[in-house]
């Protein structure tokens, strides 16, 4: 039988290159070079299963969206429609465009490591458990229990995609936002990460390129919590999950003390951010939340910092926490001998995009392997009509 393209995935790829219909269609068109006419009504007919898309017409699709012919006829079940299954951390609503292209991209982030995956021998890992908040577990207590659970010793947290990797996450830095320069508690931060837990298969987390490593890892945290409690969304969940990483990365019966230790002031805010790998601005707000400082005090360090200039950027760069999960599963392959192209098919990618979202040193094959979060290249289909 001939290959035939699903409509949901059809809307999905699209979506994923931030293109509206029209403009797929306009570029389809250049493609195509023939005297048909190929209009946003074609484009519409097809994403709502009015008319199969197939054969010739199918390769001028895949080509126009840059994705592989198998891509676009598979059978997916996509996650986010459920709106307990994707979290972000967001400090405002982001453009209603932005969240259909994050959600595309997460799903098909889901297809390309699940096809990579396949085969690989998988190390033991624990599992993130559910804990349900309520009247008598709060957020900070579900936090105390998962530094329990992992074995966490007290003191600031080694690393967070460790901990996320050693539960069975797996960790990917896409572009999903232009990112600004630090999280100071502005609203300018429209989605930080997104997440998803689908009941069978590896929890994944979406972090933003270019998040700087101080929010970076708060972020994490942030979507952990959400993995823990929310298995349904809720008015409460984001301040549930800020109190959770807030926890997890200060804990209460450590962070006090060395908040009390000294006068809280800005130089001491930065050496107890070099210490708990946090921002500046964290540790003041947790100092305050823990009542370890005032109102007064509070306003006024913040009204200090911010003459600085550290509501852009802070003093003392810390290191990029950085995921290892998905390197080492490229690296098995590469060991057995997979060629890119392979690698390439079984993410449902050409070889030229598997390299960029997946390698260091695209276009070598030899290239060392390497997951940084560094903004992704893949091309812009809509810019050859724009």
């Amino acid at each position: 039988m001939d290959a035939v393209a699903h409509p949901p995935m059809l809307v999905l790829v699209r979506e994923s290159r931030s293109l509206t219909q029209g403009q797929l269609a306009e570029v389809m068109q250049k493609l195509d070079g023939s005297t048909s006419r190929i209009s946003q009504g074609y484009v519409s007919r097809a994403e709502g299963g009015r008319l199969a898309v197939t054969g010739d017409r199918l390769e001028l699709y895949a080509h126009a969206l840059g994705y592989p012919v198998t891509l676009l006829c598979l059978t997916e079940q996509q996650v986010g429609a459920g709106a307990g299954l994707v979290h972000h951390r967001k400090k405002q609503a982001a453009a209603a465009g932005d969240l259909k292209r994050i959600h595309a991209l997460l799903n098909l982030t889901r297809i390309q490591l699940r096809g990579l995956s396949a085969g690989v021998p998988q190390p033991y890992r624990a599992g993130i458990p559910h804990i349900e908040v309520d009247d008598l577990t709060t957020p900070a207590d579900a936090a105390r229990a998962i530094r329990t659970e992992f074995g966490v010793p007290p003191g600031p947290l080694g690393s967070v995609v460790k901990l996320l990797e050693s539960a069975g996450a797996l960790v990917v830095c896409r572009e999903l936002v232009a990112p600004v320069p630090l999280d100071s508690g502005t609203e300018s931060v429209p989605v930080d990460a997104v997440s998803c837990m689908p009941g069978d298969e590896d929890p994944l987390v979406l972090l933003n390129s270019g998040t700087p490593a101080e929010r970076q890892r708060f972020t994490l945290a942030h979507e952990l919590g959400h993995m823990v409690m929310h298995r349904v969304p809720h008015a409460d969940q984001e301040p549930q999950a800020n109190a959770f990483a807030s926890e997890l990365l200060m804990p209460t019966r450590d962070i006090r003390s060395d908040l009390r230790a000294q006068p809280l002031s800005v130089q001491r805010l930065l050496e107890l951010k070099l210490r708990w790998k946090v921002s500046m601005w964290a540790l003041l707000r947790r100092g305050h939340t823990l009542g370890v400082i005032s109102d007064w005090q509070y306003r006024t360090l913040a009204v200090e910092m911010s003459s600085l200039g550290y509501r852009t950027s802070e003093p003392g760069p810390l290191k990029e926490d950085l995921p290892t999960a998905v390197k080492s599963i490229i690296a098995w392959h590469l060991d057995q001998g997979t060629e890119i192209a392979e690698l390439a098919r079984s993410a449902y990618l050409t070889p030229d995009e598997f390299l960029t979202q997946y390698a260091t040193g695209q276009g070598s094959v030899g290239a060392p392997w390497d997951n940084r979060c560094s903004t992704p290249t893949a091309t812009r289909v809509g810019e050859v009509v724009r």
